[in-house]
């Protein structure tokens, strides 16, 4: 049966703005938009008047929230993080694993397929995100120095036969020994790779983005930064025309660094992403992040041993509402950072990441305060 949302104004992607119009659903797709008023209105009728209709939200790049911490989720508790994720606007999401035990990685690894082949009322898990284990002790964050280490590829293609191919996305860091040359056979295995975590000087981050690397993670976060003389990875990732990964909390990033990124890049080529770790949506206490023991003071994650920054408590909810207060833009300004650029990131766009006739119907309804009214997910309006 079809579903109609009806008198909303629906966001154009192309065009950058809303345009009054009715959308169509049927069989989990948008089948068609057209200006109200146009033809029957057969089916549910969803009435969207003074809202506004826009894609659903994607984060490529999440530890957790709710209580859910990604490295220990059974099958269950991804059910439970990705119905909230979803109450939160997104709808489509990467489950990222931060670096651990050989053992624990593949656990992970099988309990995200067991529930991405079977779930309900919940956003849409498009994968595995690996954070690590090839990254930079110097700039190693939240992850465990004693098992970090050099390329090695047998390992990653055994973790993606272990995924059945549903690892999308890595973060390496470029000095690391072998992986500028690992980049190509990295996405070869399907992978899309970013750079990070990483004191890499200009000309080896450079190296690893001529080799395919497509995405900078958490821009300016655990990563050496700027210099006149040392312009490094940071350097590399502005520069260039790579995507670049952006934690807009407030907390990780300046409004002004994050409107500097958008000057320096563009619009088109900036992710917003959470990096949210189990605390998201909970109140201050004691949390977990991988191994790691986290303290949340006011909404900010800190590694109790150490106080290092240790993912966020954000959600693309509330990353939206930042955007649009941190740079003074309109919402379909900004939309892209959340729906389409993460899409093209992946490679999904022929199927998400904007409303058009024969995508995914992921959508969100929108009230004029810029909150998460409603969400569909292919189609089907999540029960809260």
């Amino acid at each position: 049966m079809k579903t109609w949302i009806t008198n909303g104004y629906v966001y154009h992607y192309d065009k950058r703005r809303m345009e009054r119009k009715d959308l169509c659903i049927e069989d989990g797709k948008i089948c068609e938009i057209c200006s109200p008023g146009q033809g029957e209105r057969q089916g549910n009728i969803y009435d969207a008047s003074g809202k506004s209709v826009i894609p659903g939200f994607i984060d490529v790049h999440t530890h957790g929230g709710c209580g859910v911490d990604v490295n220990d989720a059974l099958k269950d508790d991804f059910e439970k993080i990705s119905h909230f994720f979803a109450l939160q606007g997104t709808t489509s999401w990467l489950c990222s694993i931060l670096t651990d035990t050989k053992e624990q990685t593949i656990k992970s690894i099988h309990e995200a397929l067991k529930h991405q082949k079977e779930h309900a009322n919940c956003a849409n898990l498009l994968g595995i995100h690996l954070e690590g284990p090839f990254l930079s002790v110097e700039f190693k964050g939240a992850m465990p120095e004693e098992l970090l280490r050099k390329a090695d590829m047998e390992l990653l293609k055994e973790y993606q036969e272990e995924a059945e191919g549903n690892i999308r996305y890595i973060t390496v860091s470029p000095e690391v020994e072998g992986i500028p040359e690992a980049v190509p056979e990295m996405k070869k295995l399907g992978i899309t790779v970013a750079i990070g975590h990483s004191g890499a000087d200009y000309e080896t981050a450079m190296k690893c983005i001529e080799n395919g690397a497509a995405a900078c993670t958490h821009t300016c976060n655990a990563m050496k930064l700027f210099h006149q003389h040392f312009p490094s990875m940071m350097g590399a990732a502005l520069e260039s025309d790579i995507y670049c990964e952006a934690i807009c909390d407030g907390r990780h990033l300046h409004p002004g660094s994050v409107r500097l990124f958008l000057k320096a890049k563009g619009y088109d080529k900036v992710v917003a992403v959470t990096d949210s770790i189990m605390a998201a949506g909970l109140p201050d206490g004691e949390y977990k992040l991988g191994v790691n023991d986290v303290v949340v003071e006011d909404g900010d994650a800190k590694l109790k041993s150490n106080g290092v920054r240790a993912g966020s408590t954000l959600t693309t909810g509330t990353a939206l509402k930042r955007l649009i207060d941190f740079t003074g833009a309109e919402m379909e300004d900004v939309l892209p950072l959340l729906t389409m650029n993460p899409a093209k990131l992946l490679g999904v766009d022929d199927k998400i990441g904007s409303l058009e006739a024969g995508k995914d119907a992921d959508i969100l309804i929108v009230d004029e305060g810029y909150n998460i009214v409603d969400t569909f997910v292919k189609g089907k309006k999540i029960e809260r």
